[in-house]
């Protein structure tokens, strides 16, 4: 199997001599015979290569740049100076500790300072962050602060609530439990108005 030596790139992992899709293939085969099951059988032949396929969509994540997403901002907004808030984004992820997805909506607002930003951006940022392995909280923090950054508008919001199935599948077994995440700068930390405003247009 492929040797990889990995360094941090903004952020990133990079992996240089990185493993190959036969390397990940023969893996997965590992972790069949390791179950119990014969990856020789009919219904498995073809199992490593999709179990390949959909790791490298589930966690393309690491192939983008966020910040990159965010450069284009408008300044023709007639002086818009108000709230802007995305509410029920969907989201998907994978637990860094399990590997096994948390499934759930983020809410993301931000004030903007003279310009703004394509709202679909906000909401492919998210999905960015999300398509790498997580923990929510980091989650969380990694999307208001790319924002922040990036924009620098006077504040950012943003909450997560999610399930988990490394909660509901495994160890304590719990079903409709969620965990609720948030991440407040600027004005949104700052001023108790303008954070129960965004709570409220979130429905919280």
């Amino acid at each position: 199997m492929s040797s990889s030596i990995e360094t941090a790139v903004n952020g990133r992992t990079e992996l240089s001599d990185a493993p190959t899709q036969a390397d990940a293939e023969a893996a997965v085969r590992i972790l069949l015979q390791w179950a119990g099951d014969d990856p020789k059988r009919e219904g498995l032949l073809d199992t490593p290569g999709r179990v390949a396929r959909a790791y490298r969509e589930f966690f393309q994540g690491y192939e983008q740049d966020p910040e990159d997403v965010l450069k284009k901002t408008f300044s023709e907004c007639e002086g818009y100076d108000e709230m802007v808030t995305l509410r029920d984004i969907d989201l998907k992820s994978h637990c860094e500790h399990h590997m096994v997805p948390f499934l759930g909506k983020a809410h993301v607002a931000y004030l903007p300072d003279r310009r703004v930003v394509g709202i679909s951006k906000i909401a492919r940022v998210v999905d960015i962050f999300a398509r790498r392995l997580q923990i929510q909280e980091k989650l969380t923090v990694q999307i208001a602060d790319a924002i922040d950054k990036v924009l620098r508008p006077r504040g950012v919001a943003v909450v997560i609530e999610a399930e988990h199935q490394c909660m509901t599948m495994r160890g304590v077994r719990k079903p409709g439990t969620f965990t609720v995440t948030s991440r407040m700068t600027g004005a949104f930390r700052s001023d108790p108005a303008t954070r129960k405003e965004f709570l409220a247009m979130i429905g919280r």
